[in-house]
């Protein structure tokens, strides 16, 4: 068989142009998983970057006398370790590792927010000032981010998930 040599153009000879019609063309839906893939992944780095700063803030702010803040730690380490779990499920395209980090990531911020909400409550009391006043509120500020965040990564994971999966059939 003979192969069409290309012609100065960067057209095949032989062909006039009008071939176009067969060529093939990628599905939207591919195109929108690679967007949805970027945009879930930039997602996931703030969300970590969050997580490690209510982690930092989290250990700063006990000191020896006080008792640690056990449950904004766990929930700070949880979230970083549901974060690595998002993130290779968006790499492996795995569907049931995002639902999983989807589910898991946002029982996490509900109790990181609560966390913070409730030593916002007791620096009040205690009437702290200084550095463990200023940690609190950077933590109770990154707690607040970070539901704005999970908002707009549920939405993202929610769409991506629906473009990875196949198509239903409708007869």
């Amino acid at each position: 068989m003979q192969q069409r040599k290309t012609t100065a153009a960067g057209r095949p000879s032989g062909t006039d142009g009008s071939d176009f019609s067969y060529r093939m063309v990628v599905d939207s839906r591919y195109t929108k998983v690679t967007k949805g893939r970027s945009r879930l992944r930039l997602l996931i780095l703030v969300q970590a970057t969050i997580y490690l700063i209510g982690l930092s803030c989290a250990f700063m702010t006990s000191t020896k006398n006080e008792e640690r803040n056990t449950l904004g730690i766990a929930s700070a380490a949880i979230g970083i370790l549901f974060s690595f779990i998002g993130d290779f499920g968006c790499r492996r395209s795995r569907v049931n590792l995002l639902r999983l980090y989807t589910a898991a990531s946002t029982v996490v911020m509900v109790l990181s927010v609560f966390s913070a909400v409730r030593s916002r409550l007791t620096m009040e009391e205690r009437n702290s000032s200084g550095t463990a006043a200023n940690l609190e509120l950077v933590g109770f500020i990154s707690a607040q981010l970070g539901a704005v965040v999970q908002i707009v990564a549920i939405i993202v994971t929610g769409s991506l998930v629906n473009n990875m999966s196949p198509p239903t059939k409708t007869e």
